[in-house]
């Protein structure tokens, strides 16, 4: 094994919390669009929080875009990752060109 070396669960981890992000905040809008408005004030103010509740849906929507498009990304980085770190350890093993030999001389000519 290398000296590289980084948690496989990193990568678990980040893609299950940007899988769920979007899913969180769209409950939170939801519960903001549905608020009773004898809670939260005058009509004018709930029109307010409807209208914000709707237009954080749109950007919502677009957080979870990004977020597919992140999770892509973390699987690319973990795969690259992944070979990177086994082509290190593979280097780390081969024989080095130029040394000693099983007859205990260089491979280098003298003259």
């Amino acid at each position: 094994m290398s000296d590289l070396r980084l948690e496989g669960t990193i990568f678990e981890d980040l893609k299950r919390t940007f899988s769920t992000i979007a899913d969180r905040m769209d409950t939170a809008r939801r519960t903001l669009r549905n608020t009773d408005g004898s809670v939260v004030g005058p009509p004018d103010l709930v029109n307010d929080v409807h209208a914000f509740a709707d237009d954080w849906g749109y950007g919502i929507k677009q957080l979870g875009k990004h977020n597919q498009n992140a999770i892509k990304m973390i699987n690319n980085i973990g795969s690259s990752f992944g070979q990177l770190d086994q082509q290190l350890a593979e280097s780390m093993k081969a024989p080095k060109s130029g040394g000693v030999g099983k007859s205990g001389k260089s491979g280098k000519k003298e003259g």
